[in-house]
């Protein structure tokens, strides 16, 4: 694969470079994750109480999501280096 310069990159915007595959982030993988990083507050895990809030139920930790990047990016970059 061909590196590209920093200074290139923004004449990408606008390009699709690589689609990763749809990670599904249910509860049953939000409440692993709490059990594994021992954070589980309420806005996480607990459906009921979350519903009160402005997002009206439960979201996802953001290290949570933060982790998935590795799995987007070798879904969207793999193909990439046949090029």
């Amino acid at each position: 694969m061909t590196p590209i310069a920093p200074s290139a990159l923004s004449g990408l915007i606008g390009t699709e470079v690589g689609v990763s595959d749809w990670i599904t982030v249910d509860q049953a993988r939000i409440d692993a994750f709490a059990d594994i990083t021992e954070d589980r507050q309420f806005i996480h895990v607990d459906p009921e109480r979350a519903k009160a809030t402005p997002f009206g139920g439960t979201i996802a930790h953001g290290f949570l999501t933060l982790s998935l990047l590795s799995r987007m990016s070798f879904d969207g970059v793999a193909p990439l280096e046949a090029w």
